[in-house]
């Protein structure tokens, strides 16, 4: 099914002065006057798009009511694209690690408009997911335990006192005898 845009490029009807016409949209769309403002900056406004034929129809009707003339355009049609390939069952037993980069297949993409024609030739590859279970990490690298020499540590028998703190002895009071309040 073909879908249309309503487009306005600041365009009157025949015999339609802009004043009355402001006032009819910023009636019709409920808008105040900055959005009208945009409406009429002279570039080219989508003001709907993705309708059908009945619809459009409708749209450029009011529109030319309201005194504005409208350019109904059909939309280019959905992109395709091309997909990853299913995954793979996984096994039983982990798969080597293999040295090879991956291949992953690549995304083609029709530009819809001016702005996705500049990423028409950008290389994408389409990175696919990992089966179930997969491991995602890296596998990582084996390290040596420290040579430490601990034969010099024993343990003490379970219960038995293992140097805690005395407590101080509390401090002399100092004497005071010698003075006086006045």
């Amino acid at each position: 099914m073909t879908l249309y845009e309503i487009a306005f490029s600041a365009e009157l009807i025949e015999g339609a002065e802009e004043r009355q016409v402001r006032a009819n949209l910023t009636r019709l769309f409920q808008a105040d006057e900055r959005r009208i403002a945009q409406l009429f900056s002279g570039r080219r406004v989508i003001i709907k798009n993705r309708l059908d034929a009945a619809a459009a129809e409708k749209y450029r009707a009011a529109l030319a009511q309201a005194g504005a003339r409208v350019e109904v355009v059909p939309m280019p049609d959905v992109e395709e694209i091309e997909l990853a390939s299913p995954p793979v069952e996984p096994s039983k037993t982990p798969a080597p690690v293999s040295e090879a980069a991956p291949t992953a297949t690549r995304v083609s993409v029709a530009p819809r408009d001016e702005v996705m024609a500049a990423f028409a030739n950008v290389d994408a590859p389409d990175f696919g997911l990992a089966p179930v279970g997969a491991d995602l990490q890296d596998p990582a690298a084996e390290v040596a335990p420290p040579a430490l020499d601990l034969s010099r540590y024993t343990l003490a028998p379970a219960g038995s006192d293992i140097g805690e703190a005395t407590p101080e002895a509390p401090a002399p009071v100092p004497d005071t005898s010698h003075l006086k309040l006045l």
